[in-house]
This record gives structure tokens, sequence and C-alpha cells, in this order.
């Protein structure tokens, strides 16, 4: 029995793998129709692809749960996670993307996905050796999984509205090539993305929270690639923006002794004040 619970998050994490794998040959199979001159199945294989890496978010985001919860986590769970990680997360991506905007770029197409697949393993390995094992509101760099989805919801919402915005996808390439390098900077940066793994929520908001999730998930059957697309993009967004905001107030703010001096000389002028106002027996706030 106990075996069976230690097997249980490393299935998650194949199913994340298997994700991967299916994401990159259907990406090659993809690319198979286009030289054939099959545009409808070389549409609808980068779709299969693009889905199967965010399904392969969903399976990652569920075997650390599994592990915590099954109390089974385990280094070797953490090493096959992070592998796992970069074949979905890194390696199919990259694929996809050079193969649906970057291929006529030449070498700066390749070179863009490569940089894509490289950072994202830097990432996974700074993740490995930092992880200290308690939960932080934060991670230091773009999640690799947000990166990919940022890459994989951006393919999935062009073959769903390029003909209404066939003008803006008209520079894809160029757009796409920016996405990319911008994106696998942010991997291996040291700003903080929130996290949202540790965070609780009380009993009293649960309600309101099933409330949500309903209407989310109603929304969701309605408009699914846009929605898909306004999610994984409304979080890089509003991420970015906080990560920038904490680095811009860290680099601002005043080293530790110095705040302490600063605070401490304050105190002395306010204690100095009021004694001030005592003596002369004023009633005045300082």
């Amino acid at each position: 029995m106990r075996k069976g619970i230690y097997i249980l998050p490393s299935l998650f994490t194949t199913g994340n793998a298997l994700c991967g794998f299916y994401a990159i040959i259907a990406s090659i199979n993809g690319m198979a129709s286009e030289l054939l001159g099959n545009q409808d199945a070389y549409r609808k294989w980068l779709i299969y692809a693009a889905y199967a890496i965010i399904l392969g978010a969903v399976f990652d985001c569920f075997d650390g749960k599994v592990a915590r919860t099954t109390k089974t986590t385990s280094r070797f769970g953490v090493e096959f996670d992070s592998l796992a990680d970069l074949v979905t997360f890194g390696v199919a991506p990259g694929v996809l993307v050079y193969i649906w905007a970057l291929k006529p770029y030449g070498k700066v197409g390749w070179i863009a996905s490569f940089l894509f697949v490289i950072c994202g393993a830097l990432r996974l390995a700074r993740y490995n050796v930092q992880t200290t094992g308690v939960k932080s509101k934060y991670f230091t760099g773009l999640p690799i999984p947000a990166a990919a989805g940022v890459v994989a919801s951006l393919v999935i919402f062009y073959f769903s509205y390029w003909q209404s915005l066939e003008g803006i996808f008209r520079y894809r390439g160029i757009l796409t090539v920016i996405v990319v390098y911008v994106v696998a900077l942010l991997m291996v940066s040291t700003l903080k993305f929130r996290s949202f793994s540790g965070v609780e929520t009380s009993k009293s908001k649960h309600f309101n929270v099933l409330i949500a999730i309903i209407f989310f998930i109603f929304i969701v059957i309605m408009k699914p690639n846009m929605m898909l697309f306004l999610m994984v993009w409304g979080y890089f967004f509003i991420a970015l923006a906080e990560a920038l905001y904490l680095f811009i107030r860290e680099k601002t703010a005043l080293p530790e002794g110095e705040k302490g001096t600063a605070f401490e000389g304050r105190r002395r002028i306010y204690r100095r004040k009021i004694r001030k106002n005592e003596d002369y027996g004023t009633d005045q706030n300082i």
C-alpha cells in the first residue's frame, strides 16, 4: 500500500513528461503537414502541441501537491520532476515556437528557440540548488511553466483569431522573437515572481471562492481559447509588474544599518520635542 502511495506523485510527473513528448511529436507532424501543403493539418497539429503543453502544466501543478499531501516527497521526485519540466516546458515550447513562427528567420530563429530551452534548464537547475523545502511567497525568476504557457497560449490565440487580427499577426515573427527573448531572460533573472503554492484560503471565504471558480469555468467553456490567453498573459503582466516594483523598492531602500540609524535619529528628535513641550506645559501634538 505504501509503495502505491509513493508511486502516485510520479504518475503525475510521468503524465507531464508524456504531454511534453506528445507536444514535440505534434509540432513535427505540423511541420511535415506544412511542407506537404496541408494547412488545416498544420494548424491542427500545432494547436494539439500547444494544448499538450498546457495539460502538462496541470499535471505539474498536482504532482508536488500530491507528494506533500501523502508525505512522499523525495530527492528522486524533485529530480524526476525537473527532467519532465525540461521536456514539457523547455524543449517542447522551443520546438513549437520555432516551427510556428521562427523557422523563416534562420539562425536568429533557432538561436531564440535554443535560448528559451537553455534558460529553462538553468532556471530549473537553480531552483533545485536553492530549494529548501520551505514554502515561499516568491520564485526567483519567472517559473518555467509560466514561460511555456506564454508561448503555448500565444500559438492557440493566433490560430483562433488570426483572421480578425491579421494586421498585427503580419509581424508575428518579429513579435515572437521579442517575446521569446524577454521570457527566456526573465527565467534566469533575479526578479521575484509571486508563487501561489503557499496561498491559504480561510474557511469563511471558501463559498466565495467556489462561486468564483464556477463562474470562471463557465466563462472558460464559453470562450476557452480567449480565456486561456487572458489568464496566462494576465498572470504574466501582473507578476512582471509586481516583480519590477519589488526590484525597484529593494534598490531604492536604505541598507539595514542606515535604516536603523535614520530611525533612531528620528526617534531621538521626537523624544526631545515631547520633553520640550512637557517643560513648557503645552499640549500640542507632534
